[in-house]
């Protein structure tokens, strides 16, 4: 979980008259920020109007952790309308009912937080620096955990405001993004999430659990850069990646997993096209998309895998390829990922869109 900075002095403080001093200035100008962010994810909570002065869009995956699951999160930022790079960014998690739909906080006491009145189970604070990135965006990259359920989270992220400057109010965007959180600890065959990457390099070591909250997408020793969008170029590869969880395991440790990878081209005739002579056995075809190709199957067992991976301790098997699209006609494309667990005869299926183009 995030450090919370400067939230405990907001919810103590009350708006007073500041001493002129430059070190109290800085101070007082922060407490004032953080409640401001506050009284904004307060208002949005209650379903009142909130500012909305720039884009901002949510992206997030599904990953086991130790405790619940862990909700890597990329926020994109439009820089079109900001005046500075430096922002506050406030997240809030609130679960909702379990009975209902509308929204209504899982509690009574109508603000949130749970009965025991011990806060909510994501309250995070933090200043961030606003990166260009071509096409003017920023992207903040984080992460939670939480237990499984269904919850609103409110993000609020409102530029910094210097101690000395008479200007006029901070740009400011509230977004609220309904999640529901699975469960990894079923002991059902399942996956996380498939991440789409731009990029994957190669760590000599895991990094430390108490880093994972500002680099999310680091998983064992891969450092995953989250593809921007699900639109690729022929000249660039298709990565994923994703992590098995709960695989059937002998009392001598042997499990054995196979992993297919099949294409599908929307655009088709309604109804799709007839199974060449040499096409493999694949998930079924969807009204409107003609299966395009496949990769061979990956394997994953004592013999293939070592000892470097044992799903007996709770491990999961880290799957995924890159795969080039030279060979990619430009079109809406459906990748099928098909996990099927040898030993149980157990499968699970995981559907990934994306577009190829120039």
């Amino acid at each position: 979980m995030w450090c919370v900075l400067w939230a405990g002095q907001v919810a103590a403080q009350t708006p007073q008259t500041f001493d002129a001093r430059p070190g109290d200035r800085v101070l007082q100008t922060q407490q004032l920020e953080g409640e401001a962010i506050l009284a904004l994810a307060d208002a949005a909570l209650a379903g009142k109007a909130v500012p909305a002065d720039f884009r901002v869009e949510w992206q997030n995956e599904f990953l086991k952790a130790q405790h619940g699951t862990f909700v890597p999160f990329t926020l994109t930022v439009d820089l079109s309308t900001l005046h500075q790079p430096a922002a506050l960014v406030y997240v809030r998690a609130v679960p909702l009912a379990r009975d209902d739909g509308a929204g209504e906080p899982a509690d009574t006491r109508g603000d949130g937080r749970n009965n025991a009145g011990d806060g909510f189970p994501v309250d995070a604070i933090f200043p961030v620096e606003l990166r260009q990135e071509p096409g003017r965006v920023a992207r903040i990259r984080r992460g939670f955990s939480l237990v499984p359920g269904r919850y609103n989270v409110f993000v609020v992220l409102r530029e910094r405001v210097e101690p000395a400057a008479r200007e006029a109010r901070p740009r400011a965007s509230v977004l609220r993004q309904p999640l529901t959180v699975p469960d990894f600890w079923s002991g059902e065959l399942t996956t996380s999430s498939v991440i789409l990457a731009d990029r994957l390099d190669v760590l000599r070591e895991p990094i430390a659990a108490e880093a994972l909250a500002e680099r999310p997408y680091v998983i064992g020793h891969n450092d995953v850069t989250p593809a921007a969008d699900r639109r690729f170029r022929n000249d660039e590869e298709l990565i994923v990646i994703f992590l098995v969880y709960n695989p059937t395991v002998t009392a001598q440790k042997k499990f054995d997993l196979q992993v297919e990878y099949h294409f599908f081209r929307k655009g088709a005739s309604e109804g799709g096209s007839a199974r060449q002579r040499n096409e493999p056995a694949h998930p079924p075809e969807r009204a409107g998309e003609r299966y395009f190709n496949h990769t061979e199957p990956q394997r994953f067992n004592p013999g293939t895998a070592g000892t470097l991976v044992d799903p007996a301790s709770g491990q999961p098997v880290v799957a995924g390829q890159g795969v080039p699209l030279a060979g990619f006609e430009t079109g809406e494309y459906r990748l099928a990922i098909r996990v099927t667990d040898l030993l149980s005869g157990k499968i699970v299926d995981r559907d990934v869109l994306f577009t190829v183009g120039p």
